[in-house]
């Protein structure tokens, strides 16, 4: 089937079953991922999740075969895409049946019917792929069943949270200038051979937002670290002086036991704005990340194919939170 023939065929599928939901759904196609439904979960007021998911869902579905399920942060009132509700994610049953959970969101503050369907998925011991501020995904208050998981958890037996336990960090600084110093990815020493890194080029990795403070615990392995730069142009010098030495982690895995002692394989990476979808390397670290977590690394490609499906043109990050975002736009919106 002809290239522009396929897209539409996608497009109309999307259009016509999703409609009247709350949620997107891209089929998969052919490939390594065929069978594997993988649900993808955005909800942040800055980095634009709901722009990156739609776009590495697509990219899962039609280039590798995996079944996408997208999730939005959605007003009520009108069902429209509102970052700043951060207490209704509709669609999280959706979980129960998903191989691979893909986490973006921040600081969301869920009632305890929907935060069980993560707590029932985070407990399965199923593999997780957490974004930018997955490290501090939930920020729920004190009468939450599931109060846990908050991102400043203190208690000694689940002490940061789901970020730190799930994950291996939680929310603790920005290591870069927020919104002036951009990321580069650079290989650990030891991790060049790593299935993850697979077809990735030296310096094709780099995302607009600055480094994060991070200390990964638990068995976390570390894959890259992140060089600061001195701006957010991918050609950017490095930053000078004690800020790069040494450097921060910027994507690792480790394994979450759970209360069971099942094991759970997870990726983190605090990369992750909708302008980091721009670099080739980013796309590919993240597609090569959910073929490892779900027990595919022998399939990823030597080049894993990551180009773009259909228009996608990022709102830029800004300091400022919600800036450029514009209101009213309902799911099936973000699929051009």
């Amino acid at each position: 089937m002809p290239r522009f023939l396929s897209l539409l065929a996608l497009a109309l599928s999307v259009s016509y079953s999703q409609a009247a939901d709350p949620w997107l759904t891209f089929p998969g196609g052919d490939g390594p991922g065929k069978g594997k439904k993988v649900v993808l979960v955005s909800g942040d007021e800055e980095y634009r999740s709901e722009e990156v998911m739609p776009q590495l869902a697509q990219i899962l579905a039609k280039h590798h075969g995996f079944d996408c399920t997208v999730l939005f942060a959605i007003d009520p009132k009108d069902g429209a895409i509102q970052p700043n509700v951060n207490n209704n994610i509709p669609g999280l049953e959706k979980l129960k049946d998903a191989d691979l959970l893909i986490l973006f969101t921040r600081f969301r503050n869920l009632p305890d019917d929907q935060m069980k369907h993560f707590a029932e998925y985070i407990e399965s011991g199923k593999p997780i792929v957490g974004l930018r501020t997955a490290t501090h995904a939930f920020n729920l208050d004190g009468k939450s069943a599931y109060k846990k998981y908050t991102w400043t958890n203190k208690d000694k037996d689940y002490d940061g949270g789901f970020g730190r336990q799930v994950l291996g960090e939680t929310w603790v600084a920005h290591h870069g200038a927020h919104g002036k110093e951009g990321t580069r990815g650079v290989v650990a020493k030891g991790e060049e051979a790593n299935p993850i890194l697979k077809g990735i080029e030296s310096g094709s990795i780099f995302g607009t937002t600055d480094v994060y403070t991070a200390k990964p615990a638990g068995d976390s392995k570390v894959l890259l670290y992140g060089e600061a730069t001195e701006t957010l142009k991918p050609d950017s010098k490095a930053v000078a002086g004690k800020k790069n030495d040494p450097m921060m982690p910027v994507a690792w895995t480790k394994t979450y036991k759970t209360a069971s002692g099942k094991s759970a394989k997870i990726f983190t990476t605090t990369l992750g704005n909708g302008e980091d979808l721009n670099a080739e390397g980013t796309r590919r670290l993240l597609v090569n990340a959910s073929y490892w977590a779900l027990g595919l690394e022998a399939n990823i490609p030597d080049k894993s194919k990551v180009d773009f499906v259909g228009e996608y043109k990022p709102t830029p990050f800004r300091a400022k939170k919600n800036e450029d975002w514009k209101p009213g736009k309902k799911p099936e919106d973000l699929v051009k």
